[in-house]
């Protein structure tokens, strides 16, 4: 782990400085405005990612018996972006069985300190009537609200704990500040192009974190996690993992693509890079190519693995749930059965509000099939089963 520290480390002069003069052919904008912006997001990213480091070192001087946590039968919901992985995850997550990442903890406390800290602090606040509370939902409310379109989120929703990579920098989303740092899109086709030490460390360190999180809830549960941007890692989780169960989500590549580009499209010019940039379009495209590659060619055992459309899901949720529940060996409680029945009426009437357009990105279907047509006939992808999202 002191490795990818130090790689971290060294990563941020190279960031600042390729930030303030970003590469001529890249989707970044050379600007006062964009140089200004770099100037405050990189430091703030630094010392929030120092302050994961100190937690992470103070877990191995306080809380080694983390180390000691059996991973037994997790359970990682993944597949290409925008194909109904979310509501996939946060409907398996009611099940008390399962315990999974929730955005606070992969954002700002994957560290066992850092968890009982902000316990400690909540207690505290609790007690004098919650003011901090009130400003967190404020700040929350603000912040979150403008991603309801793409992304609904909270603090304490089930969330993607891919996050709990960025103190190694090693998070697929920071090609969104950063499209020019070559390391982040080498993590977009990992199983491929990370060197073998790279791998193990880098695996090594995600392994330790879902011990962390065992370790901090301390309730024997089994960990269930969600992950788009997870295909590409999918051997070395299989090997990390071997008795993991997959679920993978599928979504037609005409779907795919232009709802993936939308949905990096504000983030991306908030940063002051282009959206439209055709050679940042054209790198994210091979990268969802070898998404769809990648889960086909990986040999999970079938008995380990799940094919879900968010179509087939959502138009009978109950259905949907015993099935996989029966394909992966997992047993179904009463309790658990009596809230999907509660919650199928939503999951029926989920739609999300996110709008695209091929044209936008300068992409036609026909060029996609073309670009796809392998995946999709392996995957019987061939009619859209009507996945909005």
């Amino acid at each position: 782990m002191f490795i990818l520290f130090l790689q971290s480390l060294v990563r941020y002069p190279g960031l600042l400085i390729a930030s303030l003069w970003p590469p001529a052919d890249s989707s970044a904008r050379r600007s006062l405005r964009r140089g200004l912006l770099m100037l405050l997001f990189i430091p703030a990213l630094f010392v929030l990612q120092m302050i994961h480091w100190l937690g992470l070192l103070l877990d191995e001087i306080f809380y080694r018996g983390y180390r000691k946590v059996a991973i037994s039968d997790p359970v990682f919901v993944t597949g290409v972006p925008r194909s109904g992985t979310t509501l996939v995850h946060r409907t398996l997550a009611l099940d008390e069985q399962f315990t999974t990442f929730s955005t606070w903890e992969c954002l700002f406390a994957p560290s066992v300190a850092q968890r009982r800290l902000v316990g400690f602090v909540a207690r505290i606040d609790k007690a004098i009537g919650g003011p901090l509370q009130r400003v967190v939902r404020w700040l929350e409310q603000k912040i979150f609200g403008a991603l309801e379109d793409v992304h609904g989120m909270s603090l304490t929703d089930a969330e993607e704990d891919y996050f709990v990579l960025l103190p190694v920098l090693s998070c697929f989303i920071l090609i969104v500040p950063f499209p020019y740092a070559n390391w982040l899109w080498d993590i977009g086709k990992f199983d491929q192009l990370v060197a073998e030490k790279q791998k193990k460390r880098l695996m090594n360190y995600y392994r330790r974190c879902v011990q962390k999180h065992l370790f901090a809830h301390g309730s024997g549960q089994r960990f269930l996690s969600k992950n788009a941007s997870f295909p590409p890692l999918l051997g070395s989780l299989a090997e990390a993992f071997p008795d993991a169960r997959f679920v993978y989500c599928l979504r037609h590549p005409v779907e795919v693509v232009p709802s993936q580009l939308s949905s990096l499209r504000d983030g991306m010019a908030f940063f002051g890079n282009d959206p439209y940039h055709e050679g940042f379009r054209d790198r994210l495209i091979d990268q969802l190519e070898y998404y769809y590659r990648n889960l086909v060619a990986v040999p999970v055992p079938a008995a380990q693995k799940v094919w879900l459309r968010l179509a087939q899901f959502r138009g009978n949720l109950l259905q949907g749930v015993e099935d996989l529940y029966a394909h992966l060996g997992i047993t179904m409680t009463t309790k658990y059965r009596n809230e999907l029945i509660a919650a199928a009426s939503n999951a029926s009437r989920y739609d999300s509000s996110h709008q695209y357009e091929l044209n936008e990105f300068g992409l036609s279907a026909e060029g996609l099939h073309k670009k796809f047509a392998d995946s999709i006939s392996e995957l019987g992808l061939n009619q859209s089963a009507g996945d909005g999202a």
